[in-house]
């Protein structure tokens, strides 16, 4: 008889709790200390904790996303983030595919994200555009980032078919 390897791995996808903010923190830091992604302060998690979503293994969250809505027709995939041990397996396209499966049942017709990797968006029906094109985000929040007007993010959009 073969020895069968059994993954222990059970992940469980779903919308961020309170209880979820300070691990979401902890997964956004360890990638914005790699310049993988901006910060995000805790008190901006809990502001904006209904935009998360998490996955969780066991008792233990390994990776997070976030759908913000910026105006009627536009939203945004923020601090997508996957713990190390975990990428590879798909879970952050999963939780941009919730995202955007959210953005289409509120009827936001575009969403955009700023990225240092496009690729990984290209890959789900995401094209690049040129920054200026969202001055919503620009002039909204970009403003106060570090990094503004020296940004080295890419953007990139999908529009949502009804």
């Amino acid at each position: 008889m073969k020895n069968k390897t059994v993954s222990k791995d059970s992940f469980h996808f779903r919308k961020a709790t309170i209880r979820d903010a300070k691990s979401i923190q902890s997964l956004v830091i360890a990638f914005a200390k790699k310049n993988d992604m901006l910060p995000r302060s805790l008190n901006e998690i809990y502001e904006n904790i209904r935009d998360f979503f998490v996955c969780t293994n066991g008792d233990s969250l390994v990776a997070a996303s976030a759908l913000h809505i910026l105006w009627d027709d536009l939203a945004e995939i923020r601090s997508v983030a996957v713990m190390n041990k975990y990428q590879g397996r798909g879970l952050g396209k999963k939780l941009i595919r919730k995202c955007l499966k959210e953005a289409k049942s509120l009827g936001v017709k575009k969403v955009f994200a700023l990225t240092y990797s496009p690729n990984y968006f290209t890959g789900l029906g995401f094209h690049e555009i040129d920054k200026a094109t969202l001055p919503q985000k620009i002039w909204g929040e970009c403003l106060k980032c570090h990094k503004f007007p020296e940004c080295d993010e890419s953007a990139v959009l999908v529009e949502i078919t009804s």
